[in-house]
């Protein structure tokens, strides 16, 4: 599935991959965010972070009923007020998605583990 976009020089096709990968890049400068979990099985997917090769498991992007959703999951530091760092991590990847493709989604970003932070 992919958007369609028309412009005054033609039309533009963005795949929800690119979406994905966008957002991905955006989380991946996140402070306080260890890494992406995917959401299936989230007992077991909560021990696992994924590192950038395995990254579209945990950021899912669909198609909803006035534009589009992107659900991120992530892992936290431990040491860090999480609801401050899942809300920067929101701004941040709608801010890159917008910058990149000129469309507004909404970000849902989830925290499924915390992990204590390397010293």
């Amino acid at each position: 599935m992919k958007i369609d976009k028309k412009t005054p020089r033609g039309g533009i096709g963005i795949s929800l991959e690119a979406i994905a990968t966008v957002a991905n890049n955006a989380v991946d400068g996140c402070y306080g965010i260890v890494g992406l979990v995917p959401r299936a099985g989230l007992i077991d997917a909560a021990k696992e972070v994924l590192r950038l090769k395995d990254s579209a498991k945990g950021i899912y992007v669909r198609k909803s009923g006035s534009g589009y959703e992107v659900d991120v999951y992530v892992c936290c530091v431990e040491d860090m007020r999480i609801p401050e760092v899942l809300s920067e991590a929101q701004k941040r990847i709608a801010y890159e998605i917008e910058k990149a493709f000129g469309i507004k989604t909404a970000i849902n970003v989830y925290c499924l583990n915390v992990k204590e932070a390397k010293r």
